[in-house]
């Protein structure tokens, strides 16, 4: 896989939860963090996603925010 995202976090699919047009995929980090994505059902099908399955998490985004209390 080439990506042009610098930001490509390796992990294990934990759950897929369908909805009526969009799901929601959760992976798991090799560190135990969790990262969910919203991404279309068509998307999760044509992808083949299923818990255990190997995944990549890509993040893109033009802005990172950071916050503190």
């Amino acid at each position: 896989m080439k990506i042009s995202a610098r930001n490509v976090l390796s992990g294990t699919v934990k759950a897929v939860r369908k909805g009526t047009t969009t799901a929601h995929v959760t992976v798991e980090l090799p560190g135990g963090q969790v990262v969910t994505a919203a991404i279309t059902n068509e998307s999760v099908d044509d992808l083949g996603l299923a818990p255990g399955k190997a995944a990549h998490v890509v993040v893109k985004s033009s802005d990172v925010m950071i916050a503190v209390d």
